[in-house]
């Protein structure tokens, strides 16, 4: 009998794992299309994202996307640097279930940085939003997106003290404030020397490779 069922639990396991794969792929393109659909696009760049193509892997051939596998619609990075994008960082980018970079450097893009940033986007490696218009606080829950290796949040109007708890992030080898508007105790990251340069611009910072601390 344990025999006879053996096709009918092949058949489950195949169900399940087509099921997974389609949710994932569904969710990778609900994400492009919330960003799309929240961002000003003057020179209209995004018109490469045409979502009436069905055919696999088509959203990996839009600019600035790039997918894990050719023929799998599951986004890896979004590089969409220097195209005057304007507009808020949006929130439907957490339907990019397994992105590792994010950059969308040199636009027009603003607000604040979501708080729940980890929850969003938790495989981070790479977060590159500088030269841009965000304002606010950096948010602490940035420490708790544990993968990154770079954070570029510099040339912005970031308020407020860096939070401490961004130390924690051990592998850190790049990180940039420059030029915002922030004050206090700098982190003290392990495994890596942050150079003043990466704090420059914000004569309210101090501690670490800046004048000590009064």
């Amino acid at each position: 009998m344990a025999s006879g069922n053996k096709p009918v639990l092949v058949t489950c396991v195949l169900m399940l794992i087509c099921v997974t794969f389609s949710s994932g792929v569904e969710t990778d393109i609900s994400c492009l299309k919330a960003f799309k659909g929240a961002i000003e696009d003057p020179n209209n760049v995004l018109s490469t994202w045409d979502f009436s193509n069905l055919t696999p892997g088509f959203i990996c051939r839009f600019i600035g996307v790039e997918c894990w596998h050719p023929d799998e619609d599951r986004v890896l990075n979004i590089n969409l640097a220097d195209f005057r994008l304007k507009g808020m960082l949006p929130l439907g980018l957490a339907n990019c279930t397994s992105m590792t970079g994010l950059n969308l450097s040199g636009n027009m893009l603003f607000g604040n940085i979501p708080n729940n940033i980890s929850n969003m986007l938790p495989y981070l490696t790479s977060l590159d939003l500088s030269s841009n218009n965000f304002s606010g606080p950096i948010p602490r829950d940035l420490a708790n997106c544990s993968f990154l290796n770079v954070i570029k949040l510099d040339n912005n109007r970031f308020s407020g003290q860096i939070p401490k708890e961004l130390a924690r992030l051990s592998r850190i080898r790049e990180f940039s404030v420059a030029n915002n508007s922030l004050r206090g105790q700098v982190p003290i990251f392990k495994n890596v020397n942050i150079s003043a340069k990466s704090y420059a611009g914000n004569p309210g910072l101090c501690g670490g490779p800046l004048p000590r601390c009064k």
